[in-house]
């Protein structure tokens, strides 16, 4: 308890707590918990250690509860019940669940789970013990194995709320802004200045679209729409900042201009993949007599302040400047100009690939015209 709070991570926390309990004599052949998660794709981690092996991660997907691996489980049993249970696994029959009869052809001869007692609301992590030693674990064993339960209950708990925050941060500010949220950059009216490839896409016609498509159907077109675009940013090294409505506004930070060369090229590299992953989306579409998906890009280079606006206790962290107007209008100019990529002469002057001119045309709220610049083919 003084040193396993220090750990970060959970594996390396109970791959160096079992070293301490093997030495200390208890005969733990195998350790297993999961731990629920709050996260969009996974409804827990499993964490599971074999003496003389690394702590294995296991990643639990929604929908594991409804499985063979789940029902019928004395991991169910501990969670639906609430109090612990003990298998002597040379005792067991083809009725018990394959999870019991899997150890003792393993070797294993005794089982025990129990429940971890943490504040947090729901059913209680599980804890699993399994010894391969003749005769099973002692009743003192037992006896230490609770109690070992109850202690690393705290520090598991601590690892749990850890993660929740990581993930919710994550999910709905993104890595880079959630990294600056959670080491303190809160306060309203705290920003840094930063240089950045700033992106903004937006999918055309989506109001006609909303207007002719039942809602569940618009729901599944924006999160596809959204994940090609998730896709081809993060691909290439660039990062939602936030969705409005149907448009995703990104940004591939460059906080040294010796590197915006490369980042104007990732940013060049996630507009071609997103193309060609609409155009395979289309396809399928298609296939299914589904309109086409259309968007457009913008691209620009500029100077923008990262930070927090809002109200005392209501805030969103962002970007604001000219920049994040400029690479708005640039993508409303797109269906204007029949491309799908419309970029800045800034864009273009620190970009190594060659573009294509269009032009001198007005940005509505940019007082002189400027050049507009697309993909070369």
């Amino acid at each position: 308890m003084r040193a396993g709070r220090l750990i970060s991570s959970p594996a390396t926390f109970i791959e160096k707590l079992m070293e301490k309990v093997v030495q200390a004599g208890l005969p733990v052949w195998r350790f297993y918990t999961g731990l629920q998660l709050i996260h969009p794709q996974l409804q827990a981690m499993g964490y599971a250690w074999r003496r003389g092996q690394h702590v294995e991660a296991i990643a639990r997907a929604y929908g594991i509860q409804l499985t063979s691996a789940y029902i019928g489980s004395p991991i169910q049993e501990v969670r639906e019940q609430g109090h612990a249970v003990r298998y002597r696994l040379d005792k067991i029959t083809d009725k018990n669940h394959l999870l019991l009869r899997e150890l003792k052809a393993d070797g294993g001869t005794d089982y025990f789970a129990a429940p971890m007692s943490i504040a947090r609301n729901g059913p209680p992590p599980v804890v699993s013990f399994a010894t391969d030693r003749q005769g099973g674990f002692s009743d003192a064993d037992i006896e230490d194995l609770t109690r070992l339960v109850d202690m690393i209950g705290a520090i598991m708990e601590m690892h749990i709320e850890h993660g929740v925050a990581d993930t919710v941060a994550n999910t709905y500010l993104g890595r880079q802004i959630s990294e600056r949220v959670l080491n303190g950059a809160i306060r309203r009216g705290e920003g840094e200045e930063i240089r950045a490839v700033l992106w903004f896409s937006d999918m055309r016609d989506f109001t006609g679209l909303n207007e002719r498509l039942p809602p569940d159907q618009v729901l599944e077109l924006l999160n596809n729409y959204f994940q090609l675009v998730g896709d081809a940013l993060s691909s290439h090294g660039g990062e939602i900042l936030k969705f409005i409505g149907d448009g995703v506004m990104g940004y591939f930070p460059a906080e040294d201009a010796l590197f915006l060369p490369m980042v104007t090229a990732a940013a060049l590299g996630a507009a071609r993949q997103l193309i060609t992953d609409v155009e395979a989306a289309n396809e399928a579409r298609a296939t299914g007599g589904a309109e086409p998906l259309r968007f457009g890009i913008g691209l620009h280079v500029g100077d923008v302040t990262f930070g927090n606006i809002g109200t005392e206790d209501r805030l969103d962290f962002t970007v604001i400047g000219s920049a994040v107007n400029r690479a708005s209008r640039l993508e409303g100019l797109t269906k204007a100009l029949g491309v799908k990529v419309c970029a800045s002469a800034e864009f273009n002057e620190n970009c190594p690939q060659p573009m294509k001119s269009l032009g001198v045309h007005r940005l509505r709220g940019v007082p002189k015209p400027v050049e507009i610049f697309t993909l070369p083919d």
